[in-house]
């Protein structure tokens, strides 16, 4: 598995990585980093927007959901077998979403690795890692703009990272119809479907900026790239449901 995982995700992602890091004036690792991010979002790009539709169906569902649950609270078999049913009525999977999750996350960890990797490797690259058509750069510039220092932590680009990551989180769940008084969960019961949203809302941010604070800002750089990406993606594909 692991031999799979480097021959046919880690290796593409490292050569394309040093590919556009040759191609690009000014040899900037940025950059490259920019249009290895875009490549692969471009990639994925019917896979994300799957997920996306079904993490959006799903939450749409939720009033419904909750109706079910509350009609049911004393009997689970009736409960499920309601849910089932609403499931088929709507034409959707609740775990349609997740083999596109899945495989993105899989996409993440390499990129991850190969950021990682460079960096570790003092920006020095791994001649055993390229493809006999990619040249060579030897040691890799890590300034972004002449001035960013990639191979550091950047609070700057951990902060960007996470308000982005904030605001795709909330584009998403903005576009949920709000909930009526006929839907809305009882007094006594916790609403558990607007508790995980608000995890969401702010625990992946959070995440994210610890994660831009601790690693080099390269990474940083990927992941504000590829959120800014997505948000795009979901302006387009709300857009389109609205049409």
């Amino acid at each position: 598995m692991a031999t799979l995982f480097h021959t046919f995700i880690y290796d593409p992602l490292y050569n394309a990585l040093i590919f556009f890091y040759n191609v690009v004036p000014g040899a900037d690792f940025g950059i490259a980093i920019i249009l290895t991010t875009l490549l692969l979002k471009l990639v994925m790009l019917p896979l994300s927007k799957k997920q996306i539709e079904s993490q959006k169906k799903m939450q749409e569902l939720q009033p419904k959901m909750k109706e079910i649950q509350a009609k049911h609270k004393t009997n689970k078999e009736e409960q499920t077998k309601a849910l089932l049913e609403l499931y088929k009525a709507e034409k959707t999977n609740p775990f349609s979403g997740c083999l596109p999750l899945l495989v993105q996350i899989v996409f993440l960890i390499a990129i991850y690795r190969v950021i990682i990797s460079i960096s570790q490797a003092g920006f020095m690259v791994n001649p055993n890692d390229l493809y006999s058509f990619v040249a060579n750069p030897g040691a890799i510039n890590h300034l972004f703009l002449h001035f960013v220092d990639l191979s550091r932590p950047n609070y700057v680009l951990a902060f960007l990272s996470s308000i982005a990551q904030y605001f795709q989180t909330k584009m998403l769940l903005h576009s949920l119809p709000a909930p009526s008084s006929a839907t809305a969960s009882p007094s006594d019961q916790p609403d558990f479907a607007a508790i995980m949203n608000k995890q969401m809302l702010y625990l992946g941010p959070g995440l994210t900026f610890f994660i831009g604070v601790t690693f080099p800002a390269a990474l940083s750089l990927y992941w504000l790239f590829s959120t800014l990406f997505m948000i795009v993606q979901q302006k387009y594909i709300f857009a389109l449901k609205k049409a």
